[in-house]
């Protein structure tokens, strides 16, 4: 199995369940026992301020208040995830995902955003995406999603309602030209 950490996973038109209905979902990690990914492409009506009040952090040194928070995906929606550019180190609870790409849950980082410190280039994802052992594999034989190695320019570069056809534009595609029927050979 080519394990797909570090990929894209692109909602077909088709893909009907509202949790995951024209998302971008980026992948950190995908082996034997199973697949966990962040969606990067639906903002919450809700910005890194609202989030900080919420957990009674004092942001006034904040530079990035007006951030989006991001909806992550149905599982375990009462935990921040964060994806940033750089390296894991010095972040509690922090894997390294891509060489430039580490994901953090911890409380340090979001204190340190708070106090106007942490990495430039971030998205805060409220819940996760998870798919059980062999799951995606057969909704990917199912032709529900389309996979393209991940990029961080279009994580972190590119606004929220692009990242989904930019990363179609990877593979040359062009999501509004494909029928929401599903085919098979």
């Amino acid at each position: 199995m080519q394990s797909l950490k570090h990929h894209f996973l692109l909602a077909m038109p088709h893909l009907e369940d509202p949790n995951f209905a024209g998302s971008l979902s980026y992948l950190c990690d995908h082996d034997d026992n199973g697949t966990m990914g962040v969606i990067v492409n639906h903002p919450l009506d809700m910005s890194l301020d609202a989030l900080f009040e919420q957990l009674d952090l004092d942001a006034s040194e904040s530079l990035h208040r007006n951030a989006p928070v991001y909806y992550g995906g149905p599982v375990h929606q009462d935990r921040g995830f964060i994806l940033h550019r750089g390296s894991a180190k010095p972040w509690d609870s922090s894997i390294q995902v891509d060489n430039d790409i580490a994901l953090t849950t911890s409380m340090d980082m979001l204190k340190a955003l708070a106090e106007g410190r942490g990495p430039d280039d971030f998205l805060i994802c409220l819940g996760c995406s998870g798919w059980e052992a062999g799951q995606l594999e057969d909704e990917l034989k199912d032709n529900a999603w389309l996979t393209v190695e991940g990029d961080s320019r279009i994580l972190f570069d590119t606004p929220s309602e692009q990242r989904l056809h930019a990363a179609a534009g990877i593979l040359g595609i062009d999501l509004n030209l494909m029928s929401r029927e599903a085919g098979h050979s």
